[in-house]
């Protein structure tokens, strides 16, 4: 029985000791959701709707980590985008259900190096350098980034970044903080067999230091995202055929300065797009933004341009988008907003949106 007793005690023990050592998961996400009215510039019609992602495109998650001992860790991500007014999961028909993080990676006083799925070298630096953050409903920067106007297929107007705000099949180093400054360094494997040339490589820096914020990234981009396809920025082939677009470079700088008062925000692009061709097109994309305290939130302004030039194009086309909002902060998980926009493309009319909604992290 004492024997017995004593194995029984040293099971528990070792149990014990594997189950402090397991990974600490968490569950992540938010849920927003807003109602109002929507039409961009180039839409064919104006929509009421009860719609997901005002503020933050909603998704949920998991994220875990394991402590290795001598300052090493072991981190993964798996989170997935929804669509929190239908239940529908993805940003759109066909998306991946991991498509915003399924990676791996182990952390420590190297950095940090992860495999997998994650956000593109063009994402941060867009998102923490305008007012508006992460919005692909209301921010006039994001806007102008990341999302088309126009059907599927027949875009008035396409993004400015290709290969989305994610890329898969990447592996990312991260440096430690230099006194607020930190670099990632970002390459996406083309997986093509036989021809290792496609791929997607990229670099982002962030220093923050007291009020000061600066960014810039660089992207050399060949393949599609979030899945491999011909289509690098759109599928449209006219008016314009954006289809034909290979590659695309793009360089970035962005800065902030927080006078408490007001913050204040700026960012000026350029992206470059080749075709198989002598056929190209530029696109060169400056931005403005004001953050304002006012009672328990803040007053938020954003604008950006875009001109758009080039063979590929033929004569010059433009966008500007300008959007105020009011985000009301009920705590430090759950804030209300509204916001309104207008926006304009060359050739199209001019068109306004306006939403009222409420976005909740957990």
């Amino acid at each position: 029985m004492k024997k017995a007793t004593a194995v029984l005690g040293a099971m528990c023990c070792i149990a014990a000791s594997g189950a402090m050592a397991q990974t600490n998961v968490q569950l992540m996400g938010t849920v927003d959701v807003f109602a109002g009215s929507m039409q961009n510039s180039g839409d064919a019609a104006r929509r009421s709707v009860v719609n997901s992602g005002g503020m933050t495109t909603s998704y949920f998650g998991f994220k875990g980590s394991e402590d290795l001992g001598g300052g090493l860790k072991a981190e993964m991500v798996l989170s997935g985008f929804l669509q929190a007014d239908t239940g529908v999961s993805g940003r759109f028909g066909g998306d991946n259900l991991f498509s915003r993080d399924a990676s791996v990676g182990l952390s420590g006083g190297f950095g940090k190096v992860q495999l997998g799925r994650a956000v593109a070298p063009s994402f941060l630096p867009s998102i923490l350098f305008n007012p508006f953050g992460d919005s692909f409903a209301f921010s006039p920067l994001i806007l102008h980034s990341y999302v088309p106007s126009g059907a599927f297929g027949a875009r008035t107007w396409t993004a400015s970044n290709a290969a989305d705000s994610g890329w898969s099949n990447q592996i990312i180093y991260s440096t430690p903080d230099f006194g607020g400054l930190k670099a990632n360094v970002h390459y996406q494997f083309g997986e093509i067999a036989g021809n290792s040339g496609v791929k997607n490589v990229g670099v982002n820096l962030l220093y923050f230091n007291g009020p000061l914020g600066l960014s810039a990234f660089y992207h050399d981009i060949q393949a599609s995202n979030p899945n491999p396809g011909a289509a690098v920025l759109d599928a449209t082939v006219t008016p314009v055929n954006y289809r034909s677009i290979n590659r695309q470079k793009a360089y970035f700088v962005g800065s902030s300065y927080n006078f408490n008062a007001a913050k204040l925000f700026a960012t000026y692009q350029i992206s470059d797009n080749d075709t198989a061709t002598a056929a190209g097109m530029k696109d060169k994309t400056f931005s403005l933004g004001l953050s304002v305290p006012a009672g328990n939130g803040d007053v938020l302004l954003g604008y950006a341009n875009t001109k758009r030039s080039g063979s590929l194009v033929g004569a010059d086309l433009k966008r500007d988008t300008v959007s105020i909002g009011y985000d009301y902060k009920l705590s430090k998980r759950t804030d209300l907003y509204t916001v309104l926009m207008s926006d304009k493309i060359t050739s199209a009319s001019r068109a306004g949106s306006f939403g009222a909604g409420i976005r909740h992290r957990f």
